[in-house]
């Protein structure tokens, strides 16, 4: 079964009240088995455009992927980086199994 990623890109505007929110998600990033592979480190941007700060996390499998999104904890702890703390864009991705 092929892992899935969460690909997010996000401005912050609030950096204090964005820290509440990383708390509060510890916990549902847990229980869905989630592990971070990027957390905002530097990038260039080659094509297009995008935001100051960019995300992956996996996930083992894309239905732990969803289900961490839709559970109550998360949309708890989303509700604390939402405009006009951050804005930003999210993708769940399933990742390619060879």
């Amino acid at each position: 079964m092929p892992k899935a990623y969460w690909v997010a890109h996000v401005e912050v505007s609030d950096p204090q009240a964005y820290d509440r929110y990383r708390a509060a998600n510890a916990a549902p990033f847990a229980e869905y088995g989630a592990r971070f592979v990027v957390r905002g480190g530097a990038q260039e941007i080659r094509e297009g455009t995008s935001k100051a700060r960019t995300v992956v996390i996996e996930f083992p499998s894309l239905e732990a992927a969803v289900a961490c999104y839709e559970s109550e904890g998360y949309q708890a702890a989303k509700a604390l980086r939402d405009a006009p703390v951050s804005v930003g864009d999210l993708v769940i991705v399933e990742g390619y199994d060879a």
